[in-house]
């Protein structure tokens, strides 16, 4: 059996300012992401930790950074874990787009998750990629406990396949910046420890 931490990165600029990030924007992790990271780290001390992985944005690298130097761990870095590809949304100030950003989030949950903006990914498409990625490294991995940092709308993409909602019923998977999944891995089947974990989070508010 393995352990999986799937963890969102820390508070950028454009999550502050609701800019929508996706897979083209690679901005950095701001003040608050970073005290995040520190309180990330802080809050898996109990745990024997035996590998980071994060996705190819450098959001993800600079949250999982404290933890791996206090660790003496690598950060394997992978862009098949990714946010979605919000195609021609990101970018964009979500007030400014409100409308345009409901109408894909009611397609999806309607059960239409080939749906994908244009230019952009659909639900399907980017758990395909992102699952694949994550069972071939659990597969490969001798150790037991694994970090996995990544993003918002992924966390809610394999969240909801793994635990037996459906990827229309992501929306249903809460999440913020920092916030701590723990769950299991046996036979090819996740069991959830514990969701949503943002206690270490509280002081930081």
């Amino acid at each position: 059996m393995k352990q999986l931490f799937i963890i969102r990165h820390g508070e950028t600029d454009n999550n502050k300012q609701h800019i929508i990030q996706g897979r083209s924007l690679d901005a950095s992790i701001n003040e608050l992401g970073q005290l995040q990271a520190e309180a990330i780290r802080d809050a898996l001390e109990p745990y024997d930790l035996h590998k980071i992985v994060a996705s190819g944005l450098r959001r993800t690298h600079e949250t999982a950074q404290p933890l791996a130097s206090q660790r003496k761990l690598d950060i394997h870095k992978y862009p098949e874990l990714d946010e979605i590809n919000f195609g021609v949304l990101e970018g964009k100030v979500f007030t400014e787009i409100k409308d345009e950003v409901m109408e894909v989030h009611e397609k999806w949950k309607s059960g239409n998750v080939d749906y994908a903006p244009e230019h952009g990914e659909s639900p399907r498409e980017t758990y395909a990629r992102a699952n694949a990625k994550v069972e071939e490294v659990l597969e490969s991995s001798t150790g037991e406990s694994i970090v996995f940092m990544i993003h918002g709308r992924l966390t809610r993409i394999l969240l909801s396949e793994w635990l037996g909602y459906g990827l229309k019923n992501m929306h249903k998977i809460e999440h913020q910046n920092g916030a701590i999944n723990h769950l299991t891995w046996h036979d090819g089947k996740f069991k959830a420890v514990e969701l949503n974990k943002t206690d270490h989070l509280m002081e930081l508010v």
